[in-house]
């Protein structure tokens, strides 16, 4: 999906990438010694370089209150950045600024956004990309699909606010069609700013 929004001429934001990129900071490194314990770390010659994150998945997709303690570490910092690269995109003349948040609806970050494209699939469906990409088993996908909000309460949400749902069932040329005819319905125009602001999808 990103590679589509970006092919329209639309700076994309990607919070998993960012999440990554913060994860190697210091700061990342000592709150997650400091509340979640050292071996959530990775080390080289005694330093950490990086999270565990295989170690760092099975704790907090079993244990609901760690996953918020990871979150409360991660997620600021990560709004934050993303906050600081929209400043960016705007002054460097973006219409809109599209911000890749996979958990967007679990937080509050979807009440600032002037438009949502939520991405659907059926469940076997996601199961199995999912899997294919990363590797994962069915039980490991599922256990992450469960700590997500359900999809009918994503769609609710989206139906107080202006936004589209996506269906991602078949292949990527009907997705292309599905999104740019869900901007046009939007709006969505990348060259035509509307004010000083960037608008948020």
């Amino acid at each position: 999906m990103a590679r589509l929004l970006r092919a329209r001429g639309l700076p994309v934001l990607d919070a998993d990438a960012v999440a990554r990129e913060l994860s190697l900071t210091s700061e990342v490194h000592g709150e997650v010694a400091r509340l979640l314990g050292p071996e959530y770390l990775l080390y080289q010659d005694g330093r950490p370089v990086g999270l565990n994150r295989p170690a760092l998945s099975a704790l907090v997709f079993a244990d609901e209150s760690r996953r918020a303690v990871l979150n409360g570490i991660v997620h600021p910092r990560v709004r934050a950045r993303m906050a600081e690269l929209e400043r960016e995109a705007a002054a460097q003349g973006a219409a809109w600024v599209v911000q890749d948040v996979p958990l967007l609806f679990e937080g509050e970050g979807w009440k600032a956004m002037d438009a949502v494209l939520l991405v659907d699939a059926p469940l076997e469906v996601r199961l199995s990309r999912v899997a294919a990409r990363d590797g994962l088993s069915r039980e490991a996908v599922l256990a992450r699909d469960a700590v997500q909000m359900p999809i009918e309460q994503k769609r609710e949400r989206l139906a107080r606010m202006q936004g589209e749902v996506l269906d991602n069932s078949g292949d990527e040329v009907a997705l292309s069609l599905h999104l740019g005819a869900a901007l046009s319905r939007l709006g969505v125009d990348p060259g035509e700013p509307t004010d000083a602001a960037a608008g948020r999808v």
